[in-house]
């Protein structure tokens, strides 16, 4: 693969994006391609915004995505899918975990959740959206939504030949191992 894809992971502190990222990285770098990864932290460690940013290839100079150049947006909560939209490219592909993460002026009352995101976001890219926390809390662990929507990745971008279950024992605590196997799995079969 010449052409350098990027994939924009964006979401709130405490879903799991770092280790999805790191899952995907770690994967693409023992298929031979050259990664480079980066992350922003939001002001929270928990609930402030986080994005992580995945560009590979054949060689890949910076691991910066700039406007208009994700391949791929891969969000963990509504809200934040439509803050990371500009970056998409123009053919470029969602996966939207359909779950919601009031902030803080949501909580205290002085906005409303804005409305008409998902519909904004299907009217511009081909988008992916499920319950990615719901599948996720049925398999017995909330916390494995990021791998439920890392399956969905893997599955949107055609990166079905690399062996994901050995990333995954690799990367993760043995003791959920075997879960985020099953969460991968389950994302993969959502499209």
């Amino acid at each position: 693969m010449a052409e350098v894809k990027n994939v924009l992971f964006a979401g709130v502190g405490g879903q799991g994006i770092i280790l999805a990222s790191k899952i995907l990285a770690a994967g693409l770098i023992k298929a031979g391609y050259d990664v480079k990864m980066s992350e922003v932290h939001g002001m929270a460690q928990r609930g402030g915004s986080v994005t992580t940013q995945v560009r590979f290839g054949e060689k890949v100079n910076s691991p910066i995505i700039g406007k208009g150049q994700a391949d791929i947006l891969v969000s963990f909560e509504i809200m934040e899918t439509g803050k990371w939209l500009d970056y998409l490219k123009a053919d470029g592909k969602v996966v939207v975990n359909e779950f919601r993460i009031p902030s803080a002026p949501i909580l205290v009352g002085k906005i409303d959740y804005p409305e008409g995101i998902l519909d904004e976001v299907k009217s511009k890219a081909t988008t992916y959206s499920f319950d990615a926390s719901k599948i996720a809390a049925e398999l017995g662990n909330i916390k494995t939504t990021n791998v439920v929507l890392f399956g969905a990745l893997v599955k949107a971008m055609g990166l079905n030949d690399i062996d994901w279950e050995e990333v995954i024992r690799e990367t993760v605590k043995e003791r959920f191992i075997d879960i985020n196997i099953k969460a991968l799995k389950l994302g993969m079969e959502q499209l």
